[in-house]
């Protein structure tokens, strides 16, 4: 898969992505300071799934109704990158084949997916 990793989520899981085998673009890396419309135009041109805990994304999908190819909101109470990391894995377990186009809001306890473009 490919994911493009805001900021806000850190390099630590970018780097654990690309060691799991997926493609990654770090915006903490590569484009830091990069606003969040941008992030989204660049991810729905070069196809990738956004990996935030930014709910300006939500704004900017639902009331905004900007497309997009995917976006993860990690909305953890335990915002440590181990805990994110182990999220993730767990999502990317159970849900891959449904992060392609939806709006998916992960905590430590629950996925809720919006099938949304």
């Amino acid at each position: 898969m490919r994911f493009i990793v805001d900021e806000c989520v850190g390099p630590s899981v970018a780097e654990f992505l690309k060691e799991m085998g997926h493609e990654v673009i770090s915006i903490f890396d590569e484009h830091r300071g990069m606003g969040d419309i941008d992030i989204l135009k660049m991810a729905l041109k070069k196809d990738y799934i956004v990996l935030t805990d930014d709910k300006d994304f939500g704004e900017l999908v639902f009331k905004m109704k900007m497309s997009h190819k995917g976006i993860i909101l990690l909305r953890l109470n335990d915002n440590r990158y181990k805990n994110k990391i182990s999220v993730i894995k767990k999502l990317l377990l159970g849900y891959s084949g449904r992060l392609s186009g939806s709006f998916i809001v992960v905590t430590e306890d629950s996925v809720r997916i919006t099938e949304h473009r």
